[in-house]
């Protein structure tokens, strides 16, 4: 028999999965919606979230953790390549969760959401710092600044892909050579560079269809988080 303590656990975790979906389909989604999805009522919400300022923080903190922790290892001799790849991943976790995403880097969330990505930033600011050493990237602004404009050009490509139907290809190649840009490349330069390595290539979409219609829905409905 399950003891409180794990199902305390428990019914945090399924609000906060359930709250991520709801808030990525509207930022307005009530309370009440929210409890409902996540089969629990609107007091044992509060029990875990006394106000939804809390929820929608806590929310925001759980994507940025996870994300940060997938772009944290990130490396790759070639510092043009390492950011490419930067941009790459963090397109590749915030494009489906576009509104989520775009919410978490504008107040009043923000100190939190980046206390909580800081570890991959440091790696980023290591990763300009070393290809403006060694001349692969443009030496001309401080670091630490490049290094948040890298990030900021990634997010100005979501940002757009919130207001248009941009497709996952589209946008995973126009991250990368915002990034670059961004990094002192011409836009010819980050093309050629992006064509030419085999890992920056974009995740391709089957074009056939999958075995069975059931694990075609299995797997289209199932949430990022229950990944």
């Amino acid at each position: 028999m399950r003891g409180p303590r794990r199902d305390a656990t428990e019914n945090r975790q399924n609000i906060l999965t359930a709250a991520a979906a709801a808030l990525n389909e509207d930022p307005d989604a009530s309370i009440e919606s929210i409890a409902s999805e996540a089969g629990l009522s609107r007091r044992a919400l509060y029990g875990h979230f006394p106000t939804r300022d809390e929820l929608v923080e806590a929310v925001l903190v759980r994507g940025a953790e996870r994300v940060g922790a997938l772009l944290e290892p990130i490396a790759h001799p070639d510092a043009r390549i390492e950011i490419a790849l930067f941009a790459a991943r963090l397109w590749a976790e915030v494009s489906h969760v576009r509104v989520m995403a775009a919410l978490a880097v504008r107040a009043p969330h923000a100190v939190r959401v980046a206390s909580a990505l800081e570890p991959a930033r440091a790696r980023l600011r290591g990763t300009v710092l070393r290809g403006a050493a060694d001349g692969t990237l443009r030496a001309d602004i401080p670091p630490d600044t490049l290094a948040r404009l890298i990030e900021a050009a990634a997010i100005g490509v979501l940002d757009e892909a919130t207001r248009t139907s941009m497709s996952t290809e589209e946008g995973h190649r126009l991250a990368m050579l915002s990034a670059l840009s961004t990094s002192g490349l011409g836009w010819r330069e980050a093309d050629v560079l992006i064509a030419s390595t085999p890992g920056l290539s974009a995740p391709q979409t089957p074009s056939a269809p999958p075995p069975t219609a059931t694990a075609s829905r299995a797997t289209a409905t199932r949430r990022p988080e229950q990944q």
